[in-house]
């Protein structure tokens, strides 16, 4: 992996609420085309960080960075970022579905047709089939892209949440605990899907579950009280942890 460039490369990262120090020197380099998963228990700072890496956190106040970010070599964090080409670039998939209160088509649609990715209708048209398979929900919808996203299952509005962050087109995708909200089925379905995507997507997941971590992931990095404690291959953070921490937690011993 020596020879190949980091995706994102993160250094000395500290990240304030206030006065309050969430994420405390933080390193970490996230590989193209792999899937990085960040465990810890509640509060230690994994969304935080997760949101630091689109700069979701800006639209907290009082929020402050220090460190650095860089996005294939360009800090991110820097004035002249332009926030909305960045949140295009690496897309978010929340805990809880959140589709638009709009059609399946809409949904997949918006996002192309904000950023002018569609030179016209047929083009938009290819955009929502090809992210809706990506998506692994094209089956599911095809026969009626008009009905209500609402009426869909949770696990349905997830993968059609995913597919909305496919349609434009970015580069990596973060998933914070996004599938909590779903059941057993519907959970295999996107741990299924995160192992399609990694083909195209470099992916950031935070969980809670640890079995999940160890399925589809290819790294693994446990976070503890704001601080990074280990940060290696999965095989090697769940059969052989340097870290005392590490080992007591992936056991159930401690957190």
């Amino acid at each position: 992996m020596t020879n190949i460039e980091p995706v994102y490369s993160i250094e000395k990262l500290n990240f304030y609420y206030g006065e309050k120090r969430a994420l405390s020197n933080i390193n970490m380099d996230i590989m193209p085309r792999k899937v990085t998963a960040l465990i810890g228990p509640s509060g230690c700072g994994k969304s935080t960080y997760l949101r630091c890496l689109n700069r979701m956190n800006d639209t907290i106040s009082g929020t402050r960075v220090e460190g650095s970010i860089r996005l294939h070599g360009e800090d991110i964090y820097t004035a002249e970022t332009d926030v909305v080409e960045l949140r295009q670039r690496v897309g978010m998939v929340f805990q809880t579905p959140n589709p638009f209160p709009q059609s399946i088509f809409d949904n997949v649609a918006f996002g192309p047709r904000v950023l002018g990715l569609a030179e016209d209708k047929s083009s938009l048209e290819k955009t929502v089939e090809e992210s809706l398979r990506k998506a692994a929900l094209w089956d599911d919808v095809k026969d009626d892209l008009k009905q209500g996203a609402l009426s869909l299952s949770l696990g349905q509005q997830q993968r059609l949440c995913i597919a909305r962050v496919i349609a434009v087109q970015p580069e990596v995708i973060l998933m914070d605990e996004s599938t909590s909200a779903l059941d057993p089925i519907a959970t295999g379905h996107v741990e299924d899907l995160i192992a399609e995507l990694k083909e195209d997507y470099t992916i950031v997941i935070v969980t809670h579950n640890m079995q999940q971590a160890a399925r589809v992931s290819d790294f693994t990095g446990l976070f503890w009280l704001g601080e990074l404690i280990e940060f290696n291959d999965t095989t090697e953070i769940f059969t052989r942890p340097k870290e005392e921490l590490t080992e007591a937690y992936i056991t159930g011993r401690m957190g």
